[in-house]
């Protein structure tokens, strides 16, 4: 943390800009508190970047609306029911909520919310006491409950009140917990975390969205792993991604090696680490998809272990893993872009390995970027970020082959546009050449065609021509017609 005049600074800084300025003279104005508060006030004291502005009020949502009104042209409702209004002010998007407490039953996932009248009981309701802190505008007077300035200055995460209480109330602050550790590199306190051990069916109450929406800004963080292993520990994870744990049981080769969660972990600690390094200098966000991928590529072992000949396999571990991970991030409310992309990495991130003890064809070497499609680059760091290996030579050998292999995809791409890979010929061209109508020996006489290319590299549109009459020449007439005839059966009627 920095000094306490350097926080300061910052904390005037925020407080001095037009849109703060803005609002506190307007709220001021019309008899009403008006604070900063939480991870900005936060962020403001530890010397970090503040990004999001976010206040508090006495002001009933009503009352915020027309104040908003007044200094702004683009006012809209995030939430009123949750007393939340937002608005552009001086270019700067700003949301202002009404002093509150919230509570969630038993049996419901969304709290029911009351309005306060104090930004002391405001604050105490919060999740954390890093979190429980307001700067009240315009008087630059901060208000810490609960002691959240010296847990910020001993890196410690904890809650205001009971945790147990806090927990029951809002079960996602387990979640965001774990995501603080992981964001700010802070300790959860051990109370806290027994807290979150006993509680953690309660998760069952939350939404996947909002557990998807936790675990990815989780990830998102410079070293997630502090989290994860919270996580893990805990037993939450248990609620939305099981087979985590299960890597913890799981061994490579009867305990002599580290267990598949450990080496799962180096695998992301290293995907981001090459991650950053090989990033081009416009790209600022995280790459979720990898990181997902990273941590999740072999959760196909534990179901796949076999012990045999005295040594353990983990055979179609790839293929398993990929459906898992598709089921886990379906349940979790992923688009199905992220779903489509992590699943496909998972299952080919074994697909290197055997380069280094007999080098690829060119025809090898075209199907690995076919496969890989828009996935090349991240299965490039994936597959390099899972050698864990402790033997130094064998790290260095596989080092050495997969830089040989993009060495190879560089000069493929380079003469045959490799990463556009398609036959000389499309559909079209292939029903005008052979004569015959859609159907599925237009498809099989594609994938031929595509094989060729894949084989042999371009060989020209006569070439491809004459090895496709050749192909049609030599079909059995018997496949020809049942094809001709299932193309008619399932054309629908004019």
């Amino acid at each position: 943390m920095p000094s306490l005049a350097a926080s300061m600074d910052a904390v005037r800084a925020i407080a001095d800009s037009a849109p703060v300025a803005t609002l506190a003279a307007a709220f001021a104005a019309r008899g009403h508190e008006f604070a900063l508060v939480g991870g900005p006030v936060r962020d403001a004291l530890l010397g970090r970047p503040v990004t999001d502005l976010d206040f508090t009020t006495s002001a009933r949502p009503d009352e915020t609306r027309v104040i908003l009104d007044s200094v702004s042209g683009n006012v809209w409702d995030v939430g009123r029911d949750f007393g939340t209004i937002a608005a552009k002010v001086h270019g700067e998007t700003v949301e202002i909520t009404t002093y509150r407490a919230e509570i969630y039953r038993d049996d419901s996932r969304k709290p029911d919310v009351q309005f306060g009248d104090s930004i002391e009981g405001d604050l105490v309701r919060r999740d954390f006491t890093i979190n429980a802190l307001a700067l009240m505008l315009p008087d630059l007077r901060l208000v810490d409950v609960s002691g959240g300035v010296e847990d910020l200055l001993a890196g410690t995460i904890r809650t205001p009140g009971a945790p147990e209480i806090s927990f029951t109330d809002d079960p996602l602050r387990m979640l965001r917990a774990a995501r603080f550790a992981a964001q700010l590199g802070f300790a959860v306190t051990p109370e806290t975390q027994a807290s979150m051990y006993e509680l953690a069916e309660r998760l069952d109450i939350i939404s996947a969205e909002r557990i998807r929406d936790e675990f990815v800004k989780l990830l998102s963080a410079p070293d997630p792993e502090p989290g994860i292993r919270l996580l893990v520990e805990t037993g939450l994870v248990d609620r939305f991604l099981p087979e985590l744990t299960a890597l913890v049981e799981t061994q490579d080769d009867h305990g002599r090696h580290k267990d598949v969660y450990e080496h799962s972990l180096t695998v992301l600690r290293q995907a981001i680490a090459l991650e950053l390094e090989r990033r081009d200098s416009e790209t600022t966000e995280p790459d979720i998809v990898l990181r997902i991928a990273a941590l999740l590529h072999d959760i196909g072992k534990p179901a796949t272990r076999r012990f045999e000949r005295g040594g353990v396999t983990f055979h179609h571990h790839d293929v398993v893993g990929s459906k898992l991970a598709k089921k886990r991030l379906r349940e979790l409310r992923f688009d199905n872009d992220t779903v489509k992309r992590v699943a496909r990495l998972v299952e080919l991130h074994l697909r290197f390995f055997g380069y280094s003890d007999q080098q690829w064809t060119d025809s090898a070497v075209r199907r690995y970027v076919r496969d890989a499609g828009a996935e090349l680059e991240r299965l490039h760091i994936l597959t390099r970020a899972d050698v864990t290996t402790r033997n130094r030579r064998k790290a260095e050998r596989l080092e050495h082959a997969y830089d040989d292999i993009e060495r190879r995809i560089d000069e493929l791409a380079e003469a045959e546009e490799l990463a556009a890979v398609r036959p000389e010929l499309d559909g079209e061209q292939i029903m005008a050449l052979l004569g015959i109508a859609p159907g599925p020996v237009v498809g099989r006489a594609y994938k031929y065609l595509l094989e060729v290319r894949l084989d042999e590299g371009p060989i020209g549109e006569e070439a491809a021509a004459d090895r496709l009459r050749a192909w049609y020449a030599a079909q059995p007439s018997d496949a020809l017609t049942h094809s001709s005839r299932t193309a008619r059966q399932e054309t629908p009627d004019e």
